[in-house]
């Protein structure tokens, strides 16, 4: 394990404390949304192009819904695909911000990299963002590879990079690239232009 991914994630990861998720039951969950519009079985399955009888099957668990089905649902519910499947934790929205102004974030200092990270107010997030200077200049800088659960997505605000992966052939990154992979996989970031690099980073945390 290497410093981002025992310091960084890691103290992120640790903030998190919520319960494991729960299988939804997409029968239970389509009922729960008819009955808070306090529609009967008939008018639900009428608002939604289903026969009463589907949409009963669908309720008890007693047949899975085609995708054209579920498309249907959603759209005689008027939500989104996503939110058929996923419920709400409250009734009510979290309502959740944070703003954080240039040069607010909380600085964390590595050997390779230079973090400030974002939205350091907000707990329980499910994504982590940051901002990184990367000091490295080569990758023997590092000890070993960076690799930590989750996904991760990379911008890169100014400088240019070479991205290392484990599975690929290191690439040259400039301002406005970006990158999305596996967290699992080794990767490490080296500054190659005069400047260090300067990228926004965003790390699953769920």
């Amino acid at each position: 394990m290497t410093e981002k991914s025992t310091s960084v994630i890691k103290i992120a990861r640790a903030e998190q404390a919520g319960a494991e998720a729960v299988p939804l039951n997409l029968g239970a969950r389509v009922r729960e949304l008819r009955k808070a519009k306090n529609w009967t079985l008939e008018q639900a399955a009428q608002k939604a192009g289903l026969a009463r009888s589907t949409l009963s099957k669908i309720e008890n668990q007693q047949m899975s819904p085609t995708f054209d089905a579920v498309k249907k649902l959603a759209e005689g519910l008027d939500i989104s695909v996503p939110q058929l499947f996923t419920a709400p934790k409250s009734e009510a929205a979290m309502a959740r911000r944070a703003i954080t102004k240039d040069g607010e974030g909380r600085p964390h200092l590595t050997k390779t990299y230079e973090h400030e990270l974002l939205a350091a107010d907000i707990t329980q997030k499910t994504m982590l963002p940051y901002r990184a200077r990367v000091r490295a200049r080569d990758i023997s800088e590092f000890d070993g590879w960076v690799r930590h659960d989750g996904e991760e997505f990379l911008y890169v605000l100014s400088g240019v990079l070479q991205f290392y992966t484990e599975q690929y052939e290191p690439v040259e990154l400039r301002r406005g690239d970006s990158a999305y992979y596996d967290a699992a996989m080794g990767h490490n970031l080296v500054s190659t232009s005069q400047e260090d690099a300067v990228v926004l980073w965003v790390t699953s945390l769920s």
